[in-house]
């Protein structure tokens, strides 16, 4: 269409989610340079494309997979460094190697049971992967095979330089994958994944539910918000299914975290899927004083939300449902053998004792309480984060959730 070419999608970050003007994110964040707003340009040109494509209207779902894995342009699938201090958010094993070393006596206890493997779902810088497998090599537990499945070619060019760097004889068991294999044992690991999977909008008005899309302005010009009443379909399905929200509420659903946990489900023999996210079970959700939704976005440290503000360049994630994932796990023949929060998990799993390996006083051991600190306090990642475990065959009782599981919330 024509008005691609000058297409202002950047959405100045008034343009928040709720369509109201009158608050903007702080702007004090290094502004982008021209090769990299000439990336957002084209990336717009191309939603602008598929939304004309689609008849003038395109789920926000569908929005925010382009704008996050687009192939050459979304977030996830370019070049831009996104994680730890020089990019938009940190991790939690990029905060410490104790991270790593906690799911390495996690993935020990699964593996004996279940089979040398291990597969994590999109690895990021490769700082989990690699921390990982070296505590395994110091246990004397190496996998036989340790997967990554990374749909960005970039994002892989990047963990196999860190493995080049720190642990290349590691490197013989690393593989790559574009695609999850037909079959399934032992581990399958995915932190901070299921945020990062496209949601859908859904406005309850009236008693009735509307899916909120993407539309482009009259000038053509800017990415704007256009609801659509829900007549039928799963959407309408999952809405009618969430407990009644009441009026004027937004919020979102994701239909593709159940889909993601039946695939994984249909290609398990015998293991553990072991998710770690920020999110709720589904009455902490859908309560009636979070009618605004979860919906946002990350760029240079700071977060707001405005999902149209320089596409490709901008994060876009939502908190996760955990009744959903344990329903959708439930649905496909995998027990759910533990819920809690990444504080009990990471405990559970020897924290406190890893960090007295250090020598009190000195710099190590200050700087990794710290850090320790940011991963169990409630005011920080530990009571946000939650941890989840889905298993098929004969799986023990694993040791994350010895203590304060919440399966009872879910």
């Amino acid at each position: 269409m024509p008005a691609q070419a000058g297409i202002q999608c950047f959405g100045e970050p008034g343009s928040r989610l709720r369509g109201s003007d009158e608050m903007r994110p702080d702007m004090d964040w290094p502004e982008p340079g021209p090769d990299a707003l000439t990336h957002s340009r084209r990336l717009a040109e191309l939603i602008a494309s598929r939304i004309a494509a689609a008849g003038g209207w395109l789920s926000f779902a569908d929005y925010m997979a382009l704008a996050l894995y687009a192939p050459g342009l979304g977030y996830y699938a370019a070049g831009a460094r996104k994680f730890g201090a020089a990019g938009d958010f940190v991790t939690a094993p990029e905060l410490t190697p104790l991270f790593a070393r906690c799911l390495a006596a996690q993935a020990v206890e699964v593996m004996a049971a279940c089979g040398d493997e291990i597969l994590e779902l999109g690895a990021g810088s490769g700082r989990l992967a690699v921390d990982l497998m070296r505590e395994l090599e110091r246990l004397g537990r190496l996998p036989e095979r340790y997967a990554i499945l990374e749909v960005s070619a970039d994002l892989r060019q990047r963990q196999r330089a860190l493995f080049e760097a720190e642990a290349p004889e590691l490197l013989d068991r690393i593989h790559w994958l574009d695609g999850l294999p037909d079959t399934l044992v032992g581990l399958v690991l995915g932190n901070e994944v299921l945020d990062a999977l496209p949601v859908h909008l859904v406005r309850w008005q009236g008693g009735q539910a509307f899916e909120r899309g993407v539309v482009l302005s009259e000038s053509g010009l800017e990415f704007a918000w256009a609801d659509r009443l829900l007549a039928t379909g799963p959407l309408l399905d999952a809405a009618n299914g969430l407990p009644a929200p009441g009026d004027d509420y937004l919020s979102e659903i994701c239909l593709a975290a159940p889909a993601l946990v039946h695939s994984l489900a249909e290609r398990l023999g015998q293991g553990m899927l072991l998710f770690i996210d920020y999110g709720f079970p589904r009455a902490e959700y859908y309560h009636p004083d979070r009618r605004e939704g979860t919906l946002m976005c990350h760029y240079r440290h700071r977060s707001f939300d405005a999902p149209f503000y320089l596409p490709g360049l901008v994060d876009i994630t939502a908190h996760v449902d955990f009744t959903l994932i344990a329903d959708a796990a439930l649905d496909a023949g995998l027990d759910v053998l533990g819920y809690t929060s990444q504080a009990h998990f990471l405990l559970n799993c020897g924290l406190l004792e890893r960090l007295g390996e250090l020598e009190p006083g000195s710099t190590a051991y200050i700087k990794q309480t710290a850090q320790v600190q940011k991963l169990i306090q409630p005011t920080e990642m530990g009571e946000l984060f939650k941890v989840i475990a889905l298993a098929k065959g004969d799986v023990p009782l694993p040791m994350g959730f010895a203590r304060g599981d919440k399966r009872h919330t879910l």
